[in-house]
């Protein structure tokens, strides 16, 4: 078992606005809280790991090249912000998908927790002392699937899969959290960890 806390946060919808696929690089944008919140956890102590499902390449909307063009804009931008990001873990494959080899059943499409697992045996992550943030119930699931707790944002496609959650149509997570910035609040509160009062 490793010793460090990590926070996993799911990249569209989470760290960046929803938009269909990021299938240009145009479409990238972080919201407006993104960086400043990926500080706080720097300055906790949390590895910070991004885990993100791109069916996308699968399905034909965008090539692996895009994905990693965004990713290294995204590790750009939080360098330039102050922030750190330890890591960014993607998965290209969808058992549907349209484009070989990327159609196939994988162990790293969410929620399946393949690319926790990943991150965890390269950066001694601790399960038990860490968190998944997301906006959706496949990103959640991955608490219960990996012993770290799970928080639900409303943005992205929260709302609607909060409102699942609230039917009974899938188990609750941790927390409900507005974005990206109360759930890192929420975080810290739960570790026991003071909110900083200025990050820079």
């Amino acid at each position: 078992m490793g010793s460090r806390p990590a926070v996993f946060l799911d990249r569209d919808g989470c760290v960046n606005v929803e938009d269909d696929h990021i299938r240009r690089i145009e479409q990238f944008r972080l919201y407006p809280d993104t960086i400043e919140s990926i500080k706080k956890l720097n300055a906790a102590g949390f590895v910070v790991v991004v885990i993100t499902n791109q069916s996308g390449v699968a399905r034909g909307y965008m090539s692996e090249e895009l994905v990693r063009q965004v990713h290294a804009l995204l590790l750009k931008w939080a360098a330039e912000g102050g922030a750190r990001i330890d890591r960014i873990e993607y998965c290209p494959h969808h058992p549907q998908g349209a484009v070989e080899p990327y159609a196939v059943e994988c162990d790293c499409r969410k929620p399946r927790p393949g690319m926790l697992r990943r991150a965890a045996a390269e950066l001694d992550i601790d399960f038990a002392r860490s968190y998944v943030v997301g906006d959706k119930i496949s990103d959640i699931e991955l608490g219960p699937a990996t012993g770290a707790k799970s928080i639900i944002v409303r943005t992205g496609f929260g709302a609607r899969e909060i409102g699942r959650i609230e039917r009974g149509e899938a188990s609750r997570p941790d927390h409900i959290a507005e974005g990206i910035g109360g759930a890192v609040d929420w975080i810290l509160a739960d570790a026991r960890l003071p909110l900083p009062r200025t990050v820079g």
